[in-house]
């Protein structure tokens, strides 16, 4: 009988020592698709620099550009700076669904402060708008796409500052100049 229950004892601890090289987590350890960190400063609408020096692109969205002067460009950073001020505790959600990084080194993620998915309030609030990378819907496609048409539908942000702006997720988003 001891023999018996020595053997289960080892092929437990054997499958615990498994499961956990293979990257699973027993306890409140975030799961490997999952990062935390702390924002330094908003780049644009929709690009967060962290404490630690990586640079988030927040996934499945575009917002107006900031250097070119979109329509409504410095609108959406002062949203997202709103929703993720700095020094705000981040929690970094990867879709394994879709690319890790951007061509430019840039996390692709969905950005999370509590439980407010970032990347979906903005949408809600006009800063942004769907955008799905060579066609790839993630885990929050869906949603963002409800949020954009009620954006849109309410007149909210870009949808009434830049007229013209067409709701096409395929498509990086174009507000055209700011008008001054």
């Amino acid at each position: 009988m001891a023999g018996a229950a020595t053997r289960h004892a080892a092929a437990a601890w054997l499958g615990a020592a498994l499961l956990l090289a293979a990257g699973c987590s027993f306890g409140d350890e975030p799961a490997a698709d999952e990062s935390e960190g702390t924002a330094a400063r908003v780049v644009d609408g929709d690009t967060l620099a962290l404490e630690d020096g990586r640079r988030v692109r927040l996934v499945q969205i575009d917002a107006p550009e900031v250097p070119e002067r979109e329509c409504h460009g410095a609108d959406s950073a002062a949203d997202l700076l709103s929703l993720v001020p700095e020094g705000t505790d981040v929690r970094l959600v990867r879709d394994p669904g879709l690319n890790d990084v951007d061509r430019f080194g840039r996390l692709l993620r969905y950005v999370f402060v509590g439980e407010r998915n970032v990347n979906l309030e903005l949408v809600r609030l006009g800063a942004a708008a769907p955008y799905f990378f060579g066609g790839g819907r993630g885990r929050y496609a869906v949603r963002l796409l409800d949020a954009a048409e009620e954006a849109q539908d309410r007149g909210a942000g870009l949808w009434s500052a830049c007229p013209g702006t067409v709701l096409h997720p395929g498509r990086t988003l174009a507000t055209g100049p700011e008008r001054l």
